[in-house]
């Protein structure tokens, strides 16, 4: 049971940086794994979609994907279920949790998992695996939003990047009104087995990953960085 979720990079962020994603591919015991694409949280963009299929069809492995918005897979448990990797992209996380509710993929991708199916993701499609997370889903604000519930605690993608979330992640850790739990830097992932960290992982020398808790005096929201391996792959 794995789960591999990234705080930024991968072929969407880093096309010419692909560490992350072949250390993903390379985790499956399958010689040409199958990679299925779930772009839900960006409404299906074509875009997202046409990208991750130029990366991924150059590489060992058999890309498909699943779209719920345009949708061509009538039985999406057994396509589901059929995949070697499950890969999330990013986007719009409440989007995201609404509409695999509606249509049943959040108890497809449970399934999925304990079945040995490796999930994976960015962003949205990290904070997905986790109790809940810090999102900006809404236009000028930063809300927190529930995710499935996997992994316990909480996660903040994009953790260096100083548009997005990661002062707000503090802020209500600091306040219990989320969870500890993991920031993430762009370039940055962590690797789950079952529930414990396996390793936590980056794309480049500089990135890093986080255990955020709630500080003693309930003012502020401790930082501890953990170990990071630097992948070589190229």
């Amino acid at each position: 049971m794995n789960i591999i979720a990234m705080g930024g990079g991968g072929f969407s962020m880093e096309p010419d940086n692909p560490r992350l994603d072949r250390y993903i591919i390379n985790q499956s015991e399958q010689l040409r794994p199958k990679i299925c694409f779930l772009p839900t949280a960006s409404g299906d963009s074509e875009g997202y979609i046409e990208r991750f299929y130029t990366f991924f069809q150059e590489e060992d492995c058999e890309p498909t994907h699943l779209s719920l918005l345009k949708p061509e897979v009538a039985d999406k448990e057994s396509f589901l279920l059929s995949q070697d990797i499950i890969y999330v992209g990013g986007g719009n996380t409440r989007n995201l949790m609404a509409l695999w509710k509606e249509w049943e993929l959040d108890r497809i991708l449970e399934k999925a998992w304990k079945n040995g199916t490796i999930l994976a993701g960015i962003s949205a499609g990290s904070i997905c695996w986790f109790d809940e997370g810090p999102s900006d889903s809404v236009p000028g604000q930063v809300t927190k939003v529930k995710g499935l519930g996997f992994l316990n605690g909480s996660t903040c993608p994009h953790y260096d990047n100083p548009e997005e979330s990661g002062e707000m992640y503090r802020h209500y850790i600091a306040k219990d009104e989320l969870s500890a739990g993991y920031a993430m830097d762009d370039g940055a992932a962590i690797h789950f087995v079952g529930t414990d960290i396996h390793k936590a992982i980056s794309s480049r020398p500089e990135a890093k990953v986080y255990h955020v808790t709630k500080g003693e005096n309930g003012q502020n929201a401790i930082e501890t960085a953990l170990e990071m391996e630097y992948i070589t792959i190229e």
